[in-house]
């Protein structure tokens, strides 16, 4: 069984913790990004409402240890962005940019998510600066198969298909709509990632170097999403009607409002000195 996220620090400082047990998002942990970002073709505008970022009681959600973060798309026909963009989806991101970052700890997050072909949620890191010079820790992405999940890094000179990616495929008995804890562990030579404790992927320095240059000797901050198709999903399931990347089984269940990504807790954890 999972302890609680604020049981597990006996050998190791806690840097940030957000058990998601109040009545909103708390304002001074996280940020909530609009619809003015928009990237890699993804079907959805990011807004900043009740019915896609959503906090819900301990007892809501069966399994969790305390409340749950909610990130949840809805679909919203002929949405326009303040660019002019029109988008037919919602949904949620939040991230702790210029709140919480940190240069060396190990992040984790307790995530459950939905089995439908073509979502994209994601739990990460990102640096600051111009990307991808800034690096960017995938610490877990799913498109939709529901018996893996993928993690990566991005920096210079390996970015975009990064040759640091690797996929987890799950053991028979769960897959990615069970609990489990997404994890990386970042210190000066590697990155470990990790789920539900268990090594999955190794990333030394001189497997980075081999490609571009190590940018990890530097803050990155949390970000937690759930984007919908696009360059990722569709790559992997072919699809383009009625959307890039996203089928329209899909589609019927977001109107429906059987899609979400839940967030049981997120912590950091590491030497209160390397906080930055």
């Amino acid at each position: 069984m999972q302890q609680r996220a604020d049981a597990e620090a006996s050998a190791a400082d806690i840097l940030f913790v957000d058990q998601f047990d109040g009545p909103a998002l708390d304002p001074s942990k996280w940020n909530v990004e609009g619809p003015e970002f928009w990237v890699n073709n993804e079907q959805q505008a990011y807004v900043d409402a009740p019915d896609t970022i959503q906090l819900l009681p301990a007892g809501a959600i069966s399994g969790a240890e305390d409340g749950v973060l909610v990130l949840k798309p809805q679909f919203r026909k002929g949405f326009r962005t303040p660019s002019g963009r029109t988008a037919d989806f919602v949904s949620g991101r939040i991230n702790t940019r210029d709140k919480f970052d940190f240069t060396y700890g190990t992040a984790s997050a307790r995530i459950k998510m939905p089995d439908a072909a073509g979502v994209w949620p994601a739990f990460w890191l990102l640096g600051y600066g111009d990307w991808p010079a800034s690096g960017e820790t995938d610490i877990m992405e799913y498109v939709g198969e529901k018996d893996w999940v993928g993690v990566a890094m991005h920096g210079p000179g390996y970015s975009g298909e990064t040759p640091l990616v690797n996929k987890y495929y799950f053991p028979d008995d769960t897959d990615v709509t069970d609990w489990h804890v997404y994890s990386v562990e970042r210190s000066p030579d590697q990155l470990l990632f990790k789920i539900d404790g268990r090594p999955i992927y190794r990333v030394t320095r001189p497997m980075v170097e081999h490609y571009g240059k190590w940018v990890y000797d530097r803050p990155e901050y949390i970000i937690l999403n759930f984007a919908l198709g696009g360059a990722y999903p569709s790559k992997i399931n072919g699809i383009e009607r009625p959307y890039n990347g996203l089928p329209v089984e899909t589609v019927e269940r977001i109107k429906n409002g059987d899609i979400a990504m839940y967030v049981d807790w997120v912590r950091v954890t590491g030497e209160a000195a390397d906080a930055e």
